[in-house]
């Protein structure tokens, strides 16, 4: 394994470039986020809105319930249009600008734009009745925060479910993996049977439309199940290479790690809600807020909820990383391509300029991934042992 997992020294270098200017960006948006929804908290903002949409409803002449619903989202529209606003700077230079610069996008602005306003519509199709029924179930739950979570894990559910057939054509199209790569379909196939994890199908997904960045996945559960691979990765990746970065992502449904990885973001999400929970709960003893359902306290609700899901992080992403290099040595071992698996590592750090010694903070508090170098180094020392027999699924 001499030559394998050889980084680009000049690719690097761009990729740590690029990563601290996206890190810059992160954490000033969040510094933003965090002072706007602070300000929304201290400000009379939410009890004003609220009583202003009130007076307006009552001039319509609007029945209790669709008043109650217009309160509610006219709050949630006054607290996430100005951040909308705010944060878009940061997403063009995120998401666009910084990119083209890089020559990592293909994207034409007016590409770029359009799927910004898909992930609005969509965003908006999907919040608004969920917010209207949560608040409407929520006097009815005791307690509210833990059935809230069961809910949560339900939906998540229901959305890994409805991935590959509703949410991913929305911006991508998706066909079957044609003759040209049918080594690969095979060889995938085989693969997906060896972990014993069921696939529907073998798809491609036109990720050139706005990036040179490869990746693969396993998108869906059950019957909606496939194996999804970027047009960039079959561009640039040999067969060999291909097939461990599915065997990868093999290992995390052959450990039940999307079920395991419900119940720790299920965990999280108990603690952030009974947070929510004890604030709400402040605000109406102090007069601030007139009930756990009242609208004006839905800034506070959304201010709780991202400061303890910002504490959490390290937590959750160092679950991650244990699992990510769990599935790491399922690959090797399910493959036995160590060499393969090495310089597929090298080359996705290098074409997505991903940079493959990241800081030890950034890995600590936003590493959902073991660094790079780091999955290379464990390819290396599989490849200078004996060779590894395909684990049984589960273990």
């Amino acid at each position: 394994m001499a030559n394998a997992g050889s980084f680009d020294p000049d690719r690097q270098a761009q990729a740590k470039r690029y990563s601290r200017l996206r890190r810059g960006l992160s954490l000033a948006e969040m510094a933003l986020g965090g002072a706007y929804l602070t300000a929304w908290v201290i400000a009379p903002w939410g009890r004003q809105v609220r009583d202003g949409l009130a007076i307006l409803a009552d001039r319509w002449n609007l029945p209790s319930g669709p008043t109650d619903a217009f309160v509610l989202l006219g709050v949630a529209l006054a607290l996430f249009a100005p951040w909308w606003l705010l944060s878009l700077p940061f997403d063009i230079v995120a998401g666009y600008r910084l990119p083209h610069r890089f020559g990592l996008s293909n994207q034409r602005a007016g590409d770029w734009i359009l799927d910004r306003l898909k992930g609005l519509a969509l965003g908006t199709a999907l919040g608004a009745p969920l917010l209207l029924t949560f608040y409407a179930v929520l006097p009815w739950l005791t307690p509210w925060w833990v059935w809230a979570s069961v809910g949560y894990a339900g939906l998540s559910v229901i959305f890994a479910v409805l991935v590959p057939i509703v949410f991913l054509p929305i911006f991508n199209r998706l066909r079957p993996l044609g003759e040209e790569h049918g080594e690969l379909h095979d060889r995938l196939t085989r693969l997906s049977q060896s972990a014993g994890v069921r696939v529907r199908r073998v798809d491609t997904i036109d990720l050139s439309r706005r990036t040179k960045a490869a990746n693969a996945m396993l998108v869906g559960l059950g019957r909606t199940r496939r194996i999804v691979v970027g047009d960039t990765l079959l561009d640039s990746f040999d067969v060999d290479e291909a097939e461990t970065v599915v065997a990868h992502e093999l290992g995390h449904h052959a450990h039940g790690d999307i079920a395991s990885g419900l119940l720790v973001q299920a965990a999280a999400t108990v603690v952030a809600l009974a947070t929510v929970d004890l604030v709400l709960r402040w605000l109406v003893h102090s007069g601030r807020v007139e009930s756990l359902v009242d609208p004006a306290g839905w800034p506070a609700f959304v201010w709780a909820w991202s400061a303890v899901s910002f504490l959490e992080a390290p937590l959750v992403n160092a679950y991650s990383r244990w699992r990510e290099g769990r599935a790491d040595l399922f690959a090797l071992r399910l493959s036995a391509k160590p060499e393969a698996f090495a310089r597929a590592m090298t080359r996705l750090a290098d074409q997505n300029l991903s940079e493959a010694n990241p800081p030890g903070w950034a890995v600590f508090w936003f590493g959902t991934h073991p660094p790079l170098a780091q999955r290379v180094e464990m390819a290396r020392r599989v490849g200078r042992t004996a060779s590894f027999r395909p684990p049984a699924a589960g273990n």
